[in-house]
Protein backbone atom coordinates (compact mmCIF):
# COMPACT_ATOMS: atom_id res chain seq x y z
CA UNK A 1 0.00 0.00 0.00
CA UNK A 2 1.46 3.38 -0.93
CA UNK A 3 1.98 6.13 1.62
CA UNK A 4 -0.39 8.47 -0.24
CA UNK A 5 -3.13 5.84 -0.29
CA UNK A 6 -2.65 5.18 3.45
CA UNK A 7 -2.85 8.90 4.20
CA UNK A 8 -6.00 9.28 2.10
CA UNK A 9 -7.58 6.32 3.90
CA UNK A 10 -6.75 7.81 7.31
CA UNK A 11 -8.24 11.18 6.30
CA UNK A 12 -11.39 9.43 5.06
CA UNK A 13 -11.80 7.64 8.40
CA UNK A 14 -11.25 10.94 10.22
CA UNK A 15 -13.95 12.66 8.19
CA UNK A 16 -16.37 9.77 8.78
CA UNK A 17 -15.73 9.92 12.54
CA UNK A 18 -16.32 13.67 12.63
CA UNK A 19 -19.45 13.37 10.50
CA UNK A 20 -20.84 10.59 12.70
CA UNK A 21 -20.30 12.76 15.80
CA UNK A 22 -22.08 15.72 14.20
CA UNK A 23 -24.98 13.50 13.09
CA UNK A 24 -25.34 12.03 16.60
CA UNK A 25 -25.39 15.54 18.03
CA UNK A 26 -28.01 16.71 15.52
CA UNK A 27 -30.19 13.68 16.24
CA UNK A 28 -30.04 14.21 20.01
CA UNK A 29 -30.73 17.94 19.57
CA UNK A 30 -33.80 17.20 17.45
CA UNK A 31 -35.08 14.60 19.94
CA UNK A 32 -34.64 16.80 23.02
CA UNK A 33 -36.04 19.85 21.22
CA UNK A 34 -39.13 17.85 20.27
CA UNK A 35 -39.75 16.92 23.90
CA UNK A 36 -39.33 20.55 24.96
CA UNK A 37 -37.80 19.53 28.30
CA UNK A 38 -34.38 21.16 28.09
CA UNK A 39 -34.27 24.30 25.93
CA UNK A 40 -31.33 25.71 27.93
CA UNK A 41 -29.28 22.58 27.31
CA UNK A 42 -29.93 22.69 23.58
CA UNK A 43 -28.81 26.32 23.47
CA UNK A 44 -25.67 25.68 25.53
CA UNK A 45 -24.79 22.66 23.39
CA UNK A 46 -25.09 24.62 20.16
CA UNK A 47 -22.99 27.52 21.46
CA UNK A 48 -20.23 25.04 22.37
CA UNK A 49 -20.47 23.23 19.02
CA UNK A 50 -20.49 26.40 16.94
CA UNK A 51 -17.59 27.94 18.88
CA UNK A 52 -15.24 24.97 18.47
CA UNK A 53 -16.27 23.95 14.96
CA UNK A 54 -16.11 27.53 13.68
CA UNK A 55 -12.72 28.21 15.26
CA UNK A 56 -11.42 24.87 13.97
CA UNK A 57 -12.52 25.75 10.44
CA UNK A 58 -10.58 29.02 10.72
CA UNK A 59 -7.51 27.36 12.20
CA UNK A 60 -7.56 24.58 9.62
CA UNK A 61 -7.21 27.13 6.81
CA UNK A 62 -4.44 29.07 8.57
CA UNK A 63 -1.47 27.03 7.49
CA UNK A 64 1.13 29.81 7.38
CA UNK A 65 4.21 28.66 9.25
CA UNK A 66 5.70 31.99 10.31
CA UNK A 67 7.27 31.45 13.77
CA UNK A 68 5.89 34.69 15.24
CA UNK A 69 2.39 33.91 14.01
CA UNK A 70 2.63 30.41 15.47
CA UNK A 71 3.70 31.81 18.85
CA UNK A 72 0.84 34.31 18.96
CA UNK A 73 -1.74 31.79 17.77
CA UNK A 74 -0.77 29.23 20.40
CA UNK A 75 -0.13 31.87 23.07
CA UNK A 76 -3.48 33.64 22.78
CA UNK A 77 -5.31 30.30 22.74
CA UNK A 78 -3.47 28.77 25.70
CA UNK A 79 -3.70 31.96 27.78
CA UNK A 80 -7.45 32.18 27.20
CA UNK A 81 -7.90 28.47 27.94
CA UNK A 82 -5.96 28.63 31.23
CA UNK A 83 -7.89 31.70 32.40
CA UNK A 84 -11.19 30.13 31.41
CA UNK A 85 -10.52 26.84 33.20
CA UNK A 86 -9.32 28.65 36.33
CA UNK A 87 -12.25 31.09 36.41
CA UNK A 88 -15.17 29.02 35.16
CA UNK A 89 -14.43 25.34 35.89
CA UNK A 90 -12.29 25.18 39.04
CA UNK A 91 -14.67 27.27 41.21
CA UNK A 92 -17.56 24.99 40.19
CA UNK A 93 -15.65 21.86 41.18
CA UNK A 94 -14.48 23.26 44.53
CA UNK A 95 -17.88 24.82 45.22
CA UNK A 96 -19.72 21.50 45.11
CA UNK A 97 -17.25 19.67 47.37
CA UNK A 98 -13.75 21.02 47.87
CA UNK A 99 -11.64 17.91 48.46
CA UNK A 100 -13.45 15.59 45.98
CA UNK A 101 -13.29 18.42 43.45
CA UNK A 102 -9.56 18.77 44.06
CA UNK A 103 -9.06 15.05 43.57
CA UNK A 104 -11.05 15.33 40.34
CA UNK A 105 -8.70 18.07 39.12
CA UNK A 106 -5.68 15.92 40.01
CA UNK A 107 -7.21 12.94 38.19
CA UNK A 108 -7.82 15.06 35.09
CA UNK A 109 -4.27 16.43 34.99
CA UNK A 110 -2.72 12.99 35.57
CA UNK A 111 -5.01 11.45 32.97
CA UNK A 112 -3.87 14.10 30.50
CA UNK A 113 -0.25 13.33 31.34
CA UNK A 114 -0.88 9.61 30.84
CA UNK A 115 -2.51 10.41 27.51
CA UNK A 116 0.83 11.83 26.34
CA UNK A 117 2.50 8.45 26.73
CA UNK A 118 -0.44 6.50 25.33
CA UNK A 119 -0.82 8.99 22.49
CA UNK A 120 2.84 8.64 21.58
CA UNK A 121 2.49 4.87 21.40
CA UNK A 122 -0.73 5.15 19.39
CA UNK A 123 0.90 7.63 17.00
CA UNK A 124 2.76 4.67 15.53
CA UNK A 125 -0.60 3.13 14.57
CA UNK A 126 -2.88 4.25 11.76
CA UNK A 127 -5.66 5.67 13.94
CA UNK A 128 -8.00 8.56 13.05
CA UNK A 129 -7.61 10.43 16.37
CA UNK A 130 -4.52 12.28 17.53
CA UNK A 131 -3.63 12.77 21.20
CA UNK A 132 -4.86 16.37 21.48
CA UNK A 133 -8.22 15.53 19.91
CA UNK A 134 -8.64 12.58 22.27
CA UNK A 135 -7.91 14.80 25.29
CA UNK A 136 -10.31 17.51 24.09
CA UNK A 137 -12.98 14.84 23.53
CA UNK A 138 -12.52 13.54 27.08
CA UNK A 139 -12.88 17.06 28.44
CA UNK A 140 -15.98 17.75 26.35
CA UNK A 141 -17.70 14.53 27.41
CA UNK A 142 -16.89 15.10 31.08
CA UNK A 143 -18.03 18.74 31.00
CA UNK A 144 -21.15 17.85 29.02
CA UNK A 145 -22.10 15.16 31.52
CA UNK A 146 -21.99 17.52 34.48
CA UNK A 147 -23.79 20.28 32.57
CA UNK A 148 -26.55 17.78 31.83
CA UNK A 149 -26.77 16.86 35.51
CA UNK A 150 -27.07 20.41 36.83
CA UNK A 151 -28.76 22.22 33.93
CA UNK A 152 -31.96 22.85 35.87
CA UNK A 153 -30.00 24.88 38.41
CA UNK A 154 -28.10 26.87 35.79
CA UNK A 155 -29.08 30.40 34.79
CA UNK A 156 -30.47 31.11 31.36
CA UNK A 157 -28.04 31.13 28.47
CA UNK A 158 -26.72 34.65 28.98
CA UNK A 159 -23.57 36.51 27.90
CA UNK A 160 -21.43 35.27 30.81
CA UNK A 161 -22.31 31.62 30.27
CA UNK A 162 -21.73 32.05 26.54
CA UNK A 163 -18.32 33.59 27.31
CA UNK A 164 -17.41 30.63 29.52
CA UNK A 165 -18.17 28.19 26.72
CA UNK A 166 -16.73 30.16 23.81
CA UNK A 167 -13.52 31.04 25.65
CA UNK A 168 -12.98 27.31 26.17
CA UNK A 169 -14.05 25.91 22.86
CA UNK A 170 -12.97 28.62 20.44
CA UNK A 171 -9.26 28.82 21.33
CA UNK A 172 -9.01 25.05 21.79
CA UNK A 173 -10.54 24.39 18.37
CA UNK A 174 -8.36 26.98 16.64
CA UNK A 175 -5.07 25.81 18.16
CA UNK A 176 -5.84 22.12 17.66
CA UNK A 177 -6.86 22.69 14.02
CA UNK A 178 -3.62 24.57 13.32
CA UNK A 179 -1.64 21.67 14.74
CA UNK A 180 -3.59 19.13 12.68
CA UNK A 181 -3.24 21.17 9.49
CA UNK A 182 0.51 21.47 9.96
CA UNK A 183 0.82 17.67 10.23
CA UNK A 184 -1.43 17.12 7.19
CA UNK A 185 -4.30 15.70 9.25
CA UNK A 186 -7.91 16.70 8.76
CA UNK A 187 -9.41 19.15 11.30
CA UNK A 188 -12.71 17.33 10.66
CA UNK A 189 -11.87 15.05 13.59
CA UNK A 190 -12.46 18.06 15.88
CA UNK A 191 -16.17 17.66 15.21
CA UNK A 192 -16.00 14.93 17.88
CA UNK A 193 -14.95 17.20 20.79
CA UNK A 194 -17.07 20.02 19.34
CA UNK A 195 -20.16 17.83 19.55
CA UNK A 196 -19.03 16.13 22.78
CA UNK A 197 -20.57 18.66 25.18
CA UNK A 198 -23.94 18.40 23.45
CA UNK A 199 -23.86 14.62 23.06
CA UNK A 200 -23.09 14.04 26.74
CA UNK A 201 -25.34 16.80 28.11
CA UNK A 202 -28.37 15.87 26.01
CA UNK A 203 -27.87 12.14 26.59
CA UNK A 204 -28.13 12.77 30.34
CA UNK A 205 -31.66 14.07 29.84
CA UNK A 206 -32.62 10.70 28.35
CA UNK A 207 -31.05 8.45 31.02
CA UNK A 208 -30.82 8.80 34.78
CA UNK A 209 -27.55 10.18 36.15
CA UNK A 210 -26.13 10.61 39.68
CA UNK A 211 -26.78 14.10 41.05
CA UNK A 212 -24.91 14.06 44.38
CA UNK A 213 -22.71 17.14 44.99
CA UNK A 214 -19.64 14.92 45.43
CA UNK A 215 -20.22 13.36 42.01
CA UNK A 216 -20.66 16.78 40.44
CA UNK A 217 -17.46 18.01 42.08
CA UNK A 218 -15.40 15.07 40.84
CA UNK A 219 -16.70 15.29 37.26
CA UNK A 220 -16.30 19.08 37.07
CA UNK A 221 -12.83 18.77 38.60
CA UNK A 222 -11.87 16.06 36.12
CA UNK A 223 -13.03 18.25 33.22
CA UNK A 224 -11.03 21.19 34.62
CA UNK A 225 -7.91 19.04 35.02
CA UNK A 226 -8.10 17.66 31.50
CA UNK A 227 -8.63 21.13 30.07
CA UNK A 228 -5.78 22.66 32.07
CA UNK A 229 -3.48 19.93 30.78
CA UNK A 230 -4.53 20.61 27.19
CA UNK A 231 -4.07 24.36 27.73
CA UNK A 232 -0.57 23.85 29.12
CA UNK A 233 0.23 21.63 26.13
CA UNK A 234 -0.57 24.55 23.83
CA UNK A 235 1.80 26.96 25.59
CA UNK A 236 4.25 28.24 22.93
CA UNK A 237 7.59 26.72 23.97
CA UNK A 238 10.69 27.72 22.01
CA UNK A 239 13.05 24.92 23.03
CA UNK A 240 14.65 22.44 20.65
CA UNK A 241 12.05 20.02 19.32
CA UNK A 242 9.09 22.34 19.88
CA UNK A 243 6.71 23.44 17.13
CA UNK A 244 8.13 26.97 17.31
CA UNK A 245 11.74 25.79 17.01
CA UNK A 246 10.81 23.60 14.04
CA UNK A 247 9.06 26.58 12.40
CA UNK A 248 12.19 28.71 12.85
CA UNK A 249 14.29 25.99 11.22
CA UNK A 250 11.85 25.61 8.30
CA UNK A 251 11.87 29.39 7.78
CA UNK A 252 15.56 29.22 6.74
CA UNK A 253 16.69 30.78 10.01
CA UNK A 254 18.42 27.57 11.04
CA UNK A 255 19.01 27.55 14.82
CA UNK A 256 18.73 31.32 15.36
CA UNK A 257 19.25 31.85 19.11
CA UNK A 258 18.54 35.59 18.94
CA UNK A 259 15.23 35.00 17.15
CA UNK A 260 14.24 32.27 19.61
CA UNK A 261 14.99 34.62 22.51
CA UNK A 262 12.75 37.29 20.99
CA UNK A 263 10.03 34.71 20.39
CA UNK A 264 10.17 33.73 24.08
CA UNK A 265 9.19 37.33 24.93
CA UNK A 266 6.34 37.12 22.40
CA UNK A 267 5.25 33.85 24.05
CA UNK A 268 4.96 35.56 27.44
CA UNK A 269 3.13 38.55 25.95
CA UNK A 270 0.67 36.44 23.92
CA UNK A 271 -0.32 34.13 26.78
CA UNK A 272 -0.76 37.09 29.11
CA UNK A 273 -2.91 38.89 26.55
CA UNK A 274 -5.06 35.78 25.98
CA UNK A 275 -5.79 35.52 29.70
CA UNK A 276 -6.38 39.29 29.99
CA UNK A 277 -8.97 39.24 27.18
CA UNK A 278 -11.02 36.62 29.04
CA UNK A 279 -10.75 38.57 32.30
CA UNK A 280 -11.73 41.84 30.61
CA UNK A 281 -14.72 40.23 28.89
CA UNK A 282 -15.85 38.77 32.21
CA UNK A 283 -15.67 42.21 33.86
CA UNK A 284 -17.62 43.84 31.02
CA UNK A 285 -20.34 41.17 31.09
CA UNK A 286 -20.84 41.27 34.85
Amino acid sequence: MSVSHSTSSARARTIRLGAASAIAFLALSAYVSRTGDAPKLVGISWVAFTAMAGAAALGGHTTADHPRGLVWGYGLASGAMIASAAAFLLPQAIGYAAKPGGFGVAAGILTGFGAHTIGHRLSHLDLPLDRTTAELSAHSLAAGSIIGVVYTAMPGLGPLLGLAIVSHKGPAGYAAARRLARTDRSPAMLLLPAAGVGIAALAVTVVSFPTAPVFRAVVFGFAAGIFLHVAMDFLPHCETGSDVHDAVTRSAHDHDHALLDRLRLHAVASTGLGAAVVAAAWVLLQ
